[in-house]
C-alpha cells in the first residue's frame, strides 16, 4: 500500500512539472536582452574602476559613483520585468517622443516599429506607456550626451532618435545660457534608420513647435 502511494505522488510530482513548463518558457529572458548585457558589463566596469582607485577619462570619482547607482537601478528595472520608460519635457518647447501605437502587435503591415508623438512642455507621457526614446531636431543639440553607460559627456546634435531604456524616467531640460538640450539620464542610445526601422525625419524644432500635442500623458 505504501509502494501505491509513493507511486502516485511521484506521477502527481511529474504531472505538475508537465502542466507548469508552459508558464516557465513565457518568463521574459531578461539576461539575453541587448539592453541588459550593455548595462551589466558597464556596471561590472565602472565597479571594478572603482575598487581599485582608478580613473576614469573625463569622469570624476562623484560621477562614477552616481553612474554606478544610475546603472543598478537600471539593471535591477530589467530584472523585474519592467517593460515600459517615460520622458517628461521641460524643454519650453514641445518635443517629439517615440512611442507604441495601439493595437501595434495586430498591424503586420506598419511601416515603422513605433510612432512619433508630440509631447507639450510641462507633460509627462502616460504610466504604462512605453515611451521609447525622444527626436532630436536638426536645430537642436544635446549637451551632455554619452553614447555608452560608462563613457564620457559630449555634445550631439540633430536630426537624430534617441532610445531609452525601460524602468527609466528621461527629463529634458534647456540650459537657458546655451539653449542645448540636458538629459537627466545621460546614458541614452542614439538609434539611426539602419540599426533600428525608427521615423528619423530632417526638421527643425519651429515645424515641431507647430504640431498638436497627441502623446498619451499622465493629464489625458
Amino acid at each position: 500500500m505504501k509502494i501505491w502511494k509513493s507511486l502516485l505522488i511521484v506521477l502527481m510530482i511529474f504531472a505538475n512539472l508537465a502542466f507548469a513548463q508552459p508558464s516557465f518558457a513565457d518568463r521574459p529572458k531578461f539576461s539575453k536582452n541587448p539592453d541588459y548585457i550593455e548595462v551589466t558589463k558597464a556596471l561590472n566596469e565602472l565597479s571594478q574602476t572603482k575598487d581599485s582607485q582608478t580613473q576614469v577619462e573625463g569622469l570624476t570619482p562623484e560621477e562614477i559613483q552616481n553612474r554606478i547607482q544610475e546603472l543598478t537601478l537600471q539593471k535591477y528595472a530589467l530584472e523585474t520585468g519592467i517593460n515600459w520608460g517615460q520622458c517628461d519635457n521641460q524643454t519650453g518647447n514641445s518635443i517629439a517622443v517615440y512611442g507604441k501605437r495601439p493595437n501595434d502587435e495586430d498591424n503586420e503591415d506598419a511601416v515603422y516599429e513605433n510612432g512619433l508623438y508630440f509631447l507639450a512642455n510641462g507633460q509627462s507621457t502616460k504610466n504604462n506607456w512605453d515611451c521609447d526614446g525622444i527626436y532630436l531636431a536638426n536645430d537642436i543639440k544635446v549637451a551632455n550626451f554619452t553614447s555608452s553607460p560608462n563613457g564620457q559627456g559630449q555634445e550631439l546634435a540633430g536630426p537624430v532618435a534617441l532610445k531609452i531604456l525601460d524602468g527609466t524616467q528621461l527629463v529634458i531640460k534647456t540650459n537657458p545660457a546655451t539653449a542645448a538640450i540636458e538629459l537627466s539620464v545621460p546614458t541614452v542610445k542614439v538609434i539611426n534608420s539602419k540599426e533600428a526601422n525608427w521615423f528619423i525625419p530632417d526638421i527643425s524644432q519651429a515645424l515641431i513647435d507647430t504640431r498638436v500635442p497627441n502623446a498619451p500623458t499622465k493629464k489625458s
